[in-house]
Parts: structure tokens; sequence; C-alpha cells
């Protein structure tokens, strides 16, 4: 059992509501209704569900959609659609049309609410519309021991991140407002936290005198596809490096959380992570852009939106310094993978196997997909005098057996009150303010091949450190090359 002293304090009591903005979107027909349907599976969703969306719509078209969206999901994962358990989640669903902008909206959701004291609001919505919909519950009296839901992007850079937590604050309550990046929700992302604390055998090491190198890839095997319209205002350094590399890069790095009478104490330790990250230098920063994205549909005709990043980036603390951390997320790559490769510094060389240098040893976590962790040793070659590699693996589900999805753990999280998975606004604009440098002076994409690691260029960038090793699961077993 998780040791409740290391979680963050609640910031209320249970919901007694949930109230979804947004209810008839894309985000709700592929994840949240079969997220909800999960959490009354295993006993932990027993409130009503409101949902809010501008299509015509009753309480029963609501219901059908919501039982498509779930059998799909479903027929995904392989398992049975349990019309008991959708009955249950049918039961508590109404739904309330209407503008958002309009405030005669939000007196019928009020309406639907009943006596609720503890509404937690989901906003699945436009970013644009988040600080609308806050004021207007606010101005409808509708926020007092609540909780507001916001998916990201929390912003695009520094300023427009800033705007947007001045905005919210006006009307909330820093612990009231819930960031939700479904990253943060994987239960690989969070095994991080505990294989490092939760083990003695790794503190010792965790440092610049036996540490090299960090490297963390999160590359994926298919391009923008339909998503043209979208992607080409983001990029791949908007989309998944300020958000969810970077909370990967503080999980490695950060301090052991306390307990004690710090309420916050993991969210606090990354903080304290990501004031000590140097800020980013564009001369180690390569843009990547791979053939074949500018005939995408809703690319704009020579756009220079990246689809491929990699970073060189330093924590400036007395555990981390000197040793650089080296991030690259890109489309189109040769597999789909997301992975932490810890790698140790050279042994010297020794009077064994000829006078070999045994080479480094690794630790790598690997994320997506088959969740996992491996060691990378040296060991005898069996009936020779020479090295070779070993690797000692560990598949999570081969341990543990299924684990629940993000958004399954995220909104069982805030219905509970839970803020410790969830982004807070000093911790937003630091990983905003890391970036920056590279958002305001990007060197030019280079292209790339479909199928291949990114641009030439980028092999570069940890060139003085081993270069880039082929993720784990990319090929049969580990590779140090």
């Amino acid at each position: 059992m998780t040791d409740p002293k290391i979680h963050a304090a609640p910031t209320g009591p249970p919901a007694d509501i949930l109230v979804i903005f947004g209810i008839t979107g894309d985000l709700a027909r592929k994840m949240t209704f079969n997220a909800l349907y999960k959490l009354v599976e295993v006993g932990t969703l027993d409130v009503p569900i409101v949902g809010v969306a501008i299509d015509e719509m009753d309480d029963e078209g609501l219901r059908e959609r919501a039982r498509e969206s779930i059998t799909s999901c479903l027929a995904e994962e392989g398992e049975d659609f349990d019309e008991k358990v959708f009955r249950k989640l049918a039961d508590g669903l109404t739904y309330v049309q209407g503008d958002y902008k309009d405030p005669k909206t939000y007196e019928a959701v009020k309406k639907a609410m009943g006596e609720a004291k503890t509404p937690v609001y989901y906003l699945e919505i436009p970013p644009s519309l988040f600080g609308l919909v806050a004021k207007s519950l606010a101005e409808a009296k509708m926020t007092d021991g609540g909780r507001v839901v916001i998916e990201k992007p929390f912003g695009h850079d520094l300023d427009s991140a800033r705007a947007l937590n001045a905005e919210l604050s006006e009307v909330l309550s820093e612990n009231q407002i819930f960031r939700i990046d479904h990253f943060l929700g994987k239960e690989p992302v969070m095994d991080l936290l505990y294989l490092r604390f939760a083990n003695t055998i790794f503190e010792p090491i965790w440092n610049r005198r036996y540490i090299d190198s960090v490297r963390i890839t999160m590359a994926e095997d298919f391009g923008v596809e339909d998503r043209g319209h979208f992607y080409d205002a983001v990029g791949a350094l908007r989309d998944v490096v300020q958000n969810h590399l970077l909370q990967i890069l503080a999980l490695i790095a950060m301090e052991p959380p306390t307990g004690g009478s710090d309420p916050d104490p993991i969210r606090d330790k990354k903080m304290d992570l990501f004031k000590a990250i140097h800020p980013s230098d564009p001369s180690r920063y390569v843009r990547g852009q791979y053939d074949g994205y500018l005939d995408v549909d809703g690319v704009a005709a020579g756009s220079t939106t990246e689809t491929y990043v990699a970073l060189r980036l330093e924590v400036e603390n007395w555990r981390w310094g000197g040793v650089p951390f080296y991030l690259r997320a890109g489309k189109a790559m040769p597999a789909k993978t997301t992975e932490v490769r810890v790698i140790f510094n050279n042994p010297p060389r020794i009077g064994i196997a000829g006078g070999a240098v045994p080479k480094a040893d690794e630790i790598i976590f690997r994320i997506d997909p088959n969740p996992g962790a491996c060691i990378l040793l040296e060991a005898k070659e069996p009936g020779q005098e020479e090295l070779r590699p070993v690797h000692l693996d560990l598949l999570f589900d081969e341990q543990f057996g299924g684990e629940p999805g993000p958004y399954e753990r995220l909104l069982g999280d805030a219905l509970r009150g839970d803020p410790e998975h969830f982004a807070r606004e000093d911790m937003v604009e630091a990983s905003w303010a890391i970036v920056q440098p590279l958002i305001n002076d990007p060197p030019d994409p280079e292209v790339y091949e479909q199928g291949t690691w990114g641009p030439e260029s980028a092999a570069n960038l940890p060139a003085g450190h081993g270069g880039w090793r082929k993720p784990w699961g990319s090929e049969p077993s580990p590779s140090r090359v």
C-alpha cells in the first residue's frame, strides 16, 4: 500500500457530482466515457454525471452516445461489455444543452446539479474557453466548494501560460484548479517515482559521481495523419517536450519527497528540480520535419513546424552538475516507444578479458509499450576470455497484471480531491521557461526520411557521451549502440 504521507493533501471532501463540459467531443468519445465505465466497474464512481454541450440532444441520446463509445473502446481492448456496469453509469447520466457564452446555460446546469455541494467541473473544451467557463461558473455562484479540471495545453508559451493562470486565478484558488495531463496518469510514469525511492540500491549511485548521462526518448511510428490542422500550430516541442518529457526528467532527477509538515512533497520537489535546470540553449537543439509532412491536409504551405526535436539540458545542482540530459521526440520513427535510459560511467581498463575496457552499465525504464525495466551489464562470454553484454529484464504486466488507464486514474483522483498527479501553476510556468529560449530562437527544421531516427545532425548532439541508443523494444534485445 502506498504511504499516504508522501501524497499531497486533499483539497477538500470527495466530490458529490461530476459536470463535464464538452461531453459530446472527441476526447469524451475516445477516452472519457470508457474511463467512467471503468471507474463504475471497480466501484470508485458513485456520483451523478451531468454532461454539457451545445449539441441538440436529450438524456437518452447522451446515454446512447456513451454506449457506442464504451463498446468501441472495449472492443479495441479485447474486453467484454457488461450491461449491468453500463446501466449503473447510464442511470446517473443527464444532459444539459446550451451555449457556454449564455448565462442561462449555467442556470440549467445548476438546476441539474440539485443539492450538490462539492462538484467537480471537467472542461473538455478548447483552451480558449477555459477562462470563459470558469468565470461564468463563478458568476453563477457555482464554484464554492468545487474543483475545476482543465485539459492541456496550458498556454502555448510562457506569456500565454501566465495569462491563463492569471485569468483562472481571478475566480478560482490554486487548490481548486486541477490541470490534467493524461501522461501523468500513466502507471509506468508513476512507477519511476517508486522504483527510485523505494529501493535502496539506487540512491548511492544516483548522482554525477556514477552517472555519465541520461537519455529520454519518445518516438512514434506514425505521422501527423489527420491532425494536420491541430499539429501544425503546435509542433513536437510544445506537444510533448514542455510537458511529458520534462515531467519524466523531474521524476528521474528530483530529490526524495519528504513527509512531515509539507502538504505537497512530490510537486514541491519537482518544482525545485525545474528551478535547477539551466535555460535551454538553442545551439544544443535540433529540429526536424519528416519528408511528406507538408503534404498532410491542414498543414500550411511551407510550414516550418517541427515533427522531431532533440535537445540537451543541464541540471545545475550538487547531485547532477555536469551530467547532460538528452531529450528527443519525433513522429514517423522506426518504432513507437517511450523510455528513459540512465548511462553510467565507463569502468577503467582491467586485467581481465585481455585488458578490454568494459562498456558502461545502463538502466532502462520503458514507459510504452510493454512497460518495464532493464539493467544492462557486462559478463563473461562462455568458453572465452571475453566480455559480452547481458540484460536483466522486468516486464510489469508479467509481474502485476493489468493497470488502470490514465484518465481512469486522474478522474478518480480529481473526484477524491488528490492533486498529486496534476500540474501546479508554478510548475507549468517553470517548464515553459525552460523551453522558451528554443521557442524564441528556433533553428530551421531539417528534413528526415520517414522510418528513420531523425535528422543526421541530431546524432551529433550526444556524440561526446556515446551517441543515441536504439530504444528497448525496437529490436529483439536492449542495445548499447
